[in-house]
Protein backbone atom coordinates (compact mmCIF):
# COMPACT_ATOMS: atom_id res chain seq x y z
CA UNK A 1 0.00 0.00 0.00
CA UNK A 2 1.35 3.48 -0.81
CA UNK A 3 1.98 5.28 2.47
CA UNK A 4 2.27 8.98 3.23
CA UNK A 5 5.67 9.53 1.50
CA UNK A 6 4.50 7.80 -1.69
CA UNK A 7 1.28 9.83 -1.85
CA UNK A 8 3.30 13.00 -1.26
CA UNK A 9 5.64 12.06 -4.13
CA UNK A 10 2.63 11.60 -6.42
CA UNK A 11 1.13 14.90 -5.30
CA UNK A 12 4.34 16.75 -6.16
CA UNK A 13 4.59 14.96 -9.50
CA UNK A 14 1.02 15.89 -10.37
CA UNK A 15 1.63 19.52 -9.41
CA UNK A 16 4.48 19.64 -11.93
CA UNK A 17 2.91 17.60 -14.69
CA UNK A 18 -0.85 18.18 -14.85
CA UNK A 19 -1.71 21.58 -13.35
CA UNK A 20 -2.80 23.83 -16.22
CA UNK A 21 -3.73 20.94 -18.51
CA UNK A 22 -7.23 20.58 -19.92
CA UNK A 23 -9.05 17.27 -20.16
CA UNK A 24 -10.12 16.33 -23.67
CA UNK A 25 -11.77 13.08 -22.70
CA UNK A 26 -12.18 10.97 -19.57
CA UNK A 27 -12.89 7.29 -19.99
CA UNK A 28 -13.90 4.63 -17.50
CA UNK A 29 -12.77 1.42 -19.16
CA UNK A 30 -15.25 -1.34 -20.07
CA UNK A 31 -16.07 -4.01 -17.52
CA UNK A 32 -17.46 -4.15 -14.01
CA UNK A 33 -14.05 -3.84 -12.35
CA UNK A 34 -13.63 -0.25 -13.50
CA UNK A 35 -17.11 0.61 -12.26
CA UNK A 36 -16.15 -0.60 -8.76
CA UNK A 37 -13.59 2.21 -8.64
CA UNK A 38 -16.08 4.93 -9.62
CA UNK A 39 -19.03 3.22 -7.92
CA UNK A 40 -20.20 6.43 -6.25
CA UNK A 41 -21.32 7.69 -9.66
CA UNK A 42 -23.35 4.67 -10.68
CA UNK A 43 -22.84 5.32 -14.40
CA UNK A 44 -19.67 5.77 -16.44
CA UNK A 45 -21.22 8.64 -18.36
CA UNK A 46 -21.86 10.65 -15.20
CA UNK A 47 -18.22 10.41 -14.08
CA UNK A 48 -16.91 11.18 -17.55
CA UNK A 49 -19.14 14.20 -18.14
CA UNK A 50 -17.99 15.82 -14.89
CA UNK A 51 -14.40 15.73 -16.16
CA UNK A 52 -14.66 16.31 -19.91
CA UNK A 53 -13.38 19.76 -20.88
CA UNK A 54 -12.25 20.69 -17.36
CA UNK A 55 -8.89 22.29 -16.64
CA UNK A 56 -6.68 21.22 -13.72
CA UNK A 57 -6.20 24.17 -11.39
CA UNK A 58 -4.67 22.75 -8.23
CA UNK A 59 -3.46 19.49 -6.67
CA UNK A 60 -3.39 18.83 -2.93
CA UNK A 61 -3.32 15.95 -0.48
CA UNK A 62 -5.37 15.19 2.61
CA UNK A 63 -3.97 12.12 4.33
CA UNK A 64 -3.71 9.33 1.75
CA UNK A 65 -6.16 10.99 -0.64
CA UNK A 66 -5.20 13.15 -3.62
CA UNK A 67 -7.44 16.07 -4.54
CA UNK A 68 -7.38 17.41 -8.10
CA UNK A 69 -9.27 20.69 -8.26
CA UNK A 70 -10.90 21.60 -11.58
CA UNK A 71 -11.99 24.90 -13.11
CA UNK A 72 -15.63 23.79 -13.18
CA UNK A 73 -15.95 24.14 -9.40
CA UNK A 74 -15.48 20.42 -8.93
CA UNK A 75 -12.73 18.29 -7.42
CA UNK A 76 -11.64 14.77 -8.27
CA UNK A 77 -10.80 12.79 -5.11
CA UNK A 78 -8.49 9.79 -5.50
CA UNK A 79 -7.72 7.10 -2.92
CA UNK A 80 -5.34 4.54 -4.44
CA UNK A 81 -6.07 1.70 -2.03
CA UNK A 82 -3.55 -1.13 -1.72
CA UNK A 83 -2.15 -1.36 -5.24
CA UNK A 84 -3.37 1.62 -7.26
CA UNK A 85 -1.00 3.49 -9.56
CA UNK A 86 -1.34 6.85 -11.33
CA UNK A 87 0.76 6.90 -14.49
CA UNK A 88 1.55 9.58 -17.05
CA UNK A 89 1.81 7.97 -20.48
CA UNK A 90 1.78 8.82 -24.15
CA UNK A 91 -1.50 8.40 -25.99
CA UNK A 92 0.03 5.68 -28.16
CA UNK A 93 1.36 3.53 -25.31
CA UNK A 94 -0.45 0.22 -25.02
CA UNK A 95 -3.08 0.26 -22.29
CA UNK A 96 -1.91 -2.11 -19.58
CA UNK A 97 -4.03 -4.77 -17.95
CA UNK A 98 -6.00 -3.50 -14.93
CA UNK A 99 -6.15 0.05 -16.32
CA UNK A 100 -9.53 1.35 -15.20
CA UNK A 101 -9.51 5.11 -15.89
CA UNK A 102 -7.89 6.95 -18.80
CA UNK A 103 -7.80 10.76 -18.92
CA UNK A 104 -6.70 12.25 -22.25
CA UNK A 105 -5.29 15.80 -22.36
CA UNK A 106 -6.03 18.30 -25.11
CA UNK A 107 -2.28 18.68 -25.68
CA UNK A 108 -1.86 14.91 -25.97
CA UNK A 109 -0.87 12.21 -23.54
CA UNK A 110 -2.75 10.33 -20.86
CA UNK A 111 -3.13 10.06 -17.12
CA UNK A 112 -4.07 6.48 -16.29
CA UNK A 113 -5.21 4.75 -13.12
CA UNK A 114 -4.07 1.14 -12.87
CA UNK A 115 -5.25 -1.03 -9.99
CA UNK A 116 -4.88 -4.83 -9.95
CA UNK A 117 -6.73 -5.16 -6.62
CA UNK A 118 -9.59 -2.87 -7.67
CA UNK A 119 -9.68 -1.18 -4.25
CA UNK A 120 -9.08 2.37 -5.44
CA UNK A 121 -11.88 4.89 -4.91
CA UNK A 122 -12.25 7.79 -7.35
CA UNK A 123 -15.07 10.30 -7.53
CA UNK A 124 -15.84 13.88 -8.53
CA UNK A 125 -17.72 16.20 -6.19
CA UNK A 126 -18.44 19.93 -5.88
CA UNK A 127 -15.34 21.67 -4.54
CA UNK A 128 -17.48 23.48 -1.97
CA UNK A 129 -18.38 20.10 -0.44
CA UNK A 130 -14.78 18.90 0.02
CA UNK A 131 -14.34 20.30 3.57
CA UNK A 132 -17.42 18.41 4.75
CA UNK A 133 -16.56 15.01 3.23
CA UNK A 134 -16.64 12.43 6.01
CA UNK A 135 -13.64 10.48 4.70
CA UNK A 136 -11.49 13.61 4.81
CA UNK A 137 -12.37 14.39 8.42
CA UNK A 138 -9.65 13.19 10.79
CA UNK A 139 -7.95 14.33 13.96
CA UNK A 140 -4.98 12.09 13.20
CA UNK A 141 -1.53 13.62 12.86
CA UNK A 142 -0.23 14.29 9.37
CA UNK A 143 3.51 14.87 9.86
CA UNK A 144 3.84 16.16 6.28
CA UNK A 145 1.07 18.76 6.47
CA UNK A 146 2.69 22.16 5.72
CA UNK A 147 -0.39 24.02 6.97
CA UNK A 148 -0.30 22.41 10.41
CA UNK A 149 3.33 21.53 11.17
CA UNK A 150 3.84 19.00 13.93
CA UNK A 151 5.99 20.18 16.85
CA UNK A 152 7.75 17.79 19.20
CA UNK A 153 5.96 19.39 22.16
CA UNK A 154 2.53 18.63 20.68
CA UNK A 155 3.71 15.16 19.70
CA UNK A 156 4.92 14.58 23.27
CA UNK A 157 1.62 15.62 24.83
CA UNK A 158 -0.33 13.30 22.53
CA UNK A 159 1.95 10.38 23.35
CA UNK A 160 1.58 11.00 27.06
CA UNK A 161 -2.21 11.00 26.71
CA UNK A 162 -2.09 7.47 25.32
CA UNK A 163 -0.95 4.27 27.01
CA UNK A 164 -0.36 2.02 24.03
CA UNK A 165 2.56 0.02 22.67
CA UNK A 166 4.56 2.17 20.27
CA UNK A 167 4.25 -0.02 17.16
CA UNK A 168 0.50 -0.31 17.63
CA UNK A 169 0.23 3.46 18.04
CA UNK A 170 2.41 4.19 14.99
CA UNK A 171 0.15 1.93 12.93
CA UNK A 172 -3.07 3.48 14.24
CA UNK A 173 -4.44 5.83 11.57
CA UNK A 174 -6.65 7.44 14.17
CA UNK A 175 -3.44 8.70 15.77
CA UNK A 176 -1.00 9.26 12.89
CA UNK A 177 -1.49 8.88 9.15
CA UNK A 178 0.26 6.77 6.59
CA UNK A 179 3.26 5.12 8.26
CA UNK A 180 2.47 1.43 7.78
CA UNK A 181 4.72 -1.45 8.82
CA UNK A 182 7.88 -0.38 7.01
CA UNK A 183 8.09 3.22 8.17
CA UNK A 184 6.93 2.34 11.70
CA UNK A 185 9.72 -0.21 12.11
CA UNK A 186 12.33 2.09 10.58
CA UNK A 187 11.31 5.06 12.75
CA UNK A 188 11.33 3.02 15.96
CA UNK A 189 14.75 1.57 15.10
CA UNK A 190 16.16 5.02 14.33
CA UNK A 191 14.77 6.26 17.66
CA UNK A 192 16.16 3.19 19.50
CA UNK A 193 12.72 2.37 20.94
CA UNK A 194 11.19 -1.10 21.28
CA UNK A 195 7.95 -1.83 19.47
CA UNK A 196 6.18 -2.77 22.73
CA UNK A 197 7.31 0.22 24.76
CA UNK A 198 4.32 2.12 26.18
CA UNK A 199 3.86 5.62 24.76
CA UNK A 200 3.24 7.21 28.15
CA UNK A 201 6.48 5.68 29.46
CA UNK A 202 8.71 7.74 27.15
CA UNK A 203 11.09 10.29 28.59
CA UNK A 204 11.52 13.74 27.08
CA UNK A 205 14.74 12.51 25.46
CA UNK A 206 12.92 9.47 24.02
CA UNK A 207 10.24 11.70 22.50
CA UNK A 208 12.84 14.01 20.97
CA UNK A 209 14.59 11.04 19.35
CA UNK A 210 11.28 9.67 18.10
CA UNK A 211 10.19 13.02 16.71
CA UNK A 212 13.52 13.51 14.95
CA UNK A 213 13.41 9.97 13.53
CA UNK A 214 9.82 10.45 12.31
CA UNK A 215 10.66 13.65 10.45
CA UNK A 216 13.99 12.44 9.06
CA UNK A 217 12.73 9.04 7.85
CA UNK A 218 9.74 10.56 6.05
CA UNK A 219 11.86 13.31 4.47
CA UNK A 220 14.46 10.78 3.31
CA UNK A 221 11.73 8.55 1.90
CA UNK A 222 10.34 11.47 -0.12
CA UNK A 223 13.85 12.37 -1.27
CA UNK A 224 14.22 8.75 -2.41
CA UNK A 225 10.86 9.05 -4.19
CA UNK A 226 9.18 6.48 -1.99
CA UNK A 227 9.61 2.84 -1.10
CA UNK A 228 8.94 0.22 -3.79
CA UNK A 229 8.82 -3.06 -1.89
CA UNK A 230 8.81 -6.02 -4.25
CA UNK A 231 8.19 -6.20 -8.01
CA UNK A 232 4.61 -4.95 -7.67
CA UNK A 233 5.51 -2.10 -5.34
CA UNK A 234 4.99 1.64 -5.69
CA UNK A 235 5.67 3.47 -8.95
CA UNK A 236 5.76 7.23 -9.34
CA UNK A 237 3.84 9.18 -11.98
CA UNK A 238 6.48 8.28 -14.58
CA UNK A 239 6.35 4.57 -13.77
CA UNK A 240 9.69 4.58 -11.96
CA UNK A 241 10.36 2.76 -8.70
CA UNK A 242 11.33 4.61 -5.56
CA UNK A 243 14.74 4.02 -4.01
CA UNK A 244 14.16 4.21 -0.25
CA UNK A 245 13.91 0.41 -0.06
CA UNK A 246 17.70 0.41 -0.46
CA UNK A 247 18.00 2.44 2.76
CA UNK A 248 15.94 0.07 4.92
CA UNK A 249 17.79 -0.74 8.16
CA UNK A 250 15.50 -3.23 9.92
CA UNK A 251 12.27 -4.16 8.09
CA UNK A 252 12.40 -7.83 6.96
CA UNK A 253 16.10 -7.99 7.89
CA UNK A 254 15.71 -10.45 10.77
CA UNK A 255 18.89 -12.47 11.30
CA UNK A 256 21.10 -9.76 9.82
CA UNK A 257 23.45 -7.73 12.05
CA UNK A 258 22.02 -4.47 13.39
CA UNK A 259 23.76 -1.59 11.66
CA UNK A 260 24.12 0.20 14.98
CA UNK A 261 25.27 -2.50 17.44
CA UNK A 262 25.95 -5.53 15.15
CA UNK A 263 23.71 -7.86 17.17
CA UNK A 264 21.24 -9.97 15.14
CA UNK A 265 17.94 -8.32 14.30
CA UNK A 266 14.80 -10.19 15.33
CA UNK A 267 11.25 -10.66 14.11
CA UNK A 268 8.22 -10.82 16.41
CA UNK A 269 4.51 -11.42 15.91
CA UNK A 270 2.71 -8.35 17.20
CA UNK A 271 -0.76 -6.86 16.81
CA UNK A 272 -1.72 -9.13 13.93
CA UNK A 273 1.45 -8.71 11.87
CA UNK A 274 5.22 -8.98 12.19
CA UNK A 275 7.57 -6.36 13.52
CA UNK A 276 11.35 -6.17 13.08
CA UNK A 277 13.69 -4.79 15.70
CA UNK A 278 17.03 -4.98 17.48
CA UNK A 279 16.64 -6.57 20.94
CA UNK A 280 19.93 -5.05 22.07
CA UNK A 281 19.78 -1.35 21.21
CA UNK A 282 16.03 -0.72 21.02
CA UNK A 283 14.86 -0.30 24.61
Amino acid sequence: MPELPEIEVLKRDLEKEVVGRRIKDAQVRPGTNAMKIVARHGRRKEFQELLDGAKIEHVSRIGRRLLIELDNDRTMVIALGDSGLLLKTSATEEIAQNTHIVIEWTIGGHLRLVDPDKKADVYVCPTAEVPSLKELQSDALDPLDPHNPLTWQHFSSLLQDRAEEMKKLMMDERFILGLGDIYSDEILWAAALRYDRKSNDLSSQDVRRLYRALVEILMEAIKGRGTSWGPDGFRDLHGDMGTFQHEIKVFERDGEPCRRCRNPLEKAKFAGSFTYFCPQCQV
